[in-house]
């Protein structure tokens, strides 16, 4: 993925559509490798969200990795609760859209914030900070590049945003995609 090009032009996007499509890409994708895979999902789009100007296929590219990456979490969870007890466990990856108002150095400042939450293990606290290093993976061999991250890191940055992560053993993990309006 970091050797794909783009058009590199920023257009007004409706993030919302965005965020739609590529959810069901991921959910439909990982349904067609692996038919036992099973997670449901939910989208909670703020109709109040004006189009956002980003590399369209870029960001595309950045909520696919982390959406793919939390339905693996959610679902490695479920078939580790499935060998070791009968508990009951649903997982569920939520994709919220928020336009938020800030005030920044007395000025106000519009920004979009996707949030995108799975119910899965986690992120364990000694690997939380190496998540964006290129190449820092934890599947194994021959299931991941270690790429996903980086790449999502790199091109929110360059669209002047940022990501915030927030986990909890056993409790989840949430990234927020912060964009200026």
């Amino acid at each position: 993925e970091h050797s794909r090009k783009s058009s590199g032009v920023k257009e007004p996007t409706d993030i919302n559509k965005l965020c739609d499509e590529f959810v069901r890409l991921s959910y439909h994708g990982l349904r067609a490798r692996d038919k036992n895979f099973n997670c449901d999902y939910k989208l909670d789009l703020d109709p109040n969200l004006p189009f956002v100007t980003v590399v369209s296929q870029d960001m595309g590219r950045v909520i696919l990795n982390i959406v793919n990456n939390a339905f693996q979490a959610c679902f490695q969870q479920s078939e580790s609760l499935k060998s070791e007890s009968q508990e009951m466990y649903t997982p569920l990856v939520t994709l919220k859209t928020r336009l938020n108002i800030k005030n920044k150095n007395s000025a106000l400042m519009s920004i979009c914030e996707i949030s995108i939450t799975d119910n899965g293990p986690g992120i364990p606290a000694h690997i939380k900070d190496k998540i964006f290093q290129p190449f820092f993976t934890t599947k194994p061999t021959g299931q991941g590049t270690g790429l996903g991250l980086s790449l999502a890191y790199d091109i929110v940055k360059a669209h002047g945003g940022k990501i915030e992560v927030n986990t909890h053993k056993n409790g989840g993990t949430e990234f927020k995609i912060i964009l200026p309006i």
